[in-house]
């Protein structure tokens, strides 16, 4: 579908039709650029082009995808559902959304049969609704959007810090504090793609608030509050502190904790503003194999 529009004003292109076009979010205008998708005086424009006040942009903008995910009635831990959002407790060993060798048995596969055609389509055709992840192997809260409205209201709370992450964990070690922040940048590991690393690099901006719960032999109970959200970012923040999160083997011991499946890692509360406005607080309780670890430590 071709759409035409005039600059009315200077700056960049990106921005301009982000303002222009309020139904397609800032993410879909960037890539729609580097695609080659969006043209002036003839020719394709990068996101920083800065048209001049009445130029004439074109854009090509490509037919929706048809769904290619399976829907699976995979039972689903539903904090909290209505026609703009859902909250779900997601379980340890879930994985988000499909990838190459987890095609089956997602989150996404899940939402898709609970929630129908009802998932906003802003990330596309593998990943229906979702505005954050978490990692497979860490626990909790996600929220997900209904439509394209609600998801991009969502966003850009994740974007401006106002969807608030809470999550609780068990570090390795005793850190000397009783709270603090731990503000470093965070890239791609320089040798390891599948991992992430504390660089000034091209790393982005990184913070993370901590708090001690409680301390045991060897281990700290913490609360931790992201004001950012980078991928791996708690993992990373406490390993370069010198205290990764017990049973991480990507970013700890390599060694697995015998009957620990994956971190310690915990998504207890989320809050944000509903898109009718309200503001929203929910929490989830520990999962049993948090509580069993937290009983072990108790019982040094």
């Amino acid at each position: 579908m071709k759409t035409t529009l005039t600059a009315a004003d200077s700056g960049r292109v990106d921005a301009l039709l982000a303002a222009a076009l309020p139904d397609l979010s800032r993410a879909f205008v960037q890539k729609l650029l580097e695609e080659g998708r969006v043209t002036c005086r003839g020719r394709p424009v990068k996101k920083s082009f800065r048209p001049d006040p009445g130029d004439t942009l074109t854009l090509d903008i490509p037919d929706p995808e048809p769904l290619s995910v399976t829907a699976e009635a995979i039972p689903l831990d539903v904090v909290y559902e209505d026609a703009d959002v859902i909250v779900v407790n997601k379980p340890k060993g879930m994985v988000v959304h499909p990838a190459p060798g987890h095609t089956g048995g997602t989150l996404v596969n899940a939402l898709m049969a609970h929630c129908g055609e009802e998932l906003s389509g802003i990330n596309g055709v593998l990943r229906p609704g979702i505005v954050h992840r978490i990692d497979k192997d860490t626990s909790g809260l996600l929220i997900a959007a209904k439509n394209d409205a609600a998801h991009k209201l969502l966003a850009a709370q994740l974007a401006d810090h106002t969807l608030a992450r809470t999550y609780e964990c068990v570090a390795v070690g005793n850190l000397r504090e009783d709270a603090g922040t731990v503000d470093a940048p965070i890239g791609r590991h320089p040798t390891d793609r599948k991992k992430q690393c504390v660089t000034e690099k091209n790393g982005k901006p990184a913070v993370t608030h901590w708090e001690v719960l409680e301390r045991f032999p060897g281990f700290t109970y913490l609360r931790c509050r992201l004001e950012t959200g980078r991928t791996h970012q708690i993992r990373v923040h406490l390993a370069h502190l010198g205290h990764p999160i017990l049973g991480d083997t990507v970013y700890g011991a390599k060694k697995p904790v015998p009957g620990l499946e994956g971190q310690c890692l915990h998504a207890k509360e989320l809050r944000f503003i509903h898109p009718d406005g309200r503001p929203m607080a929910l929490s989830c309780p520990l999962p049993d194999y948090f509580e069993a670890v937290l009983s072990k430590l108790r019982h040094l």
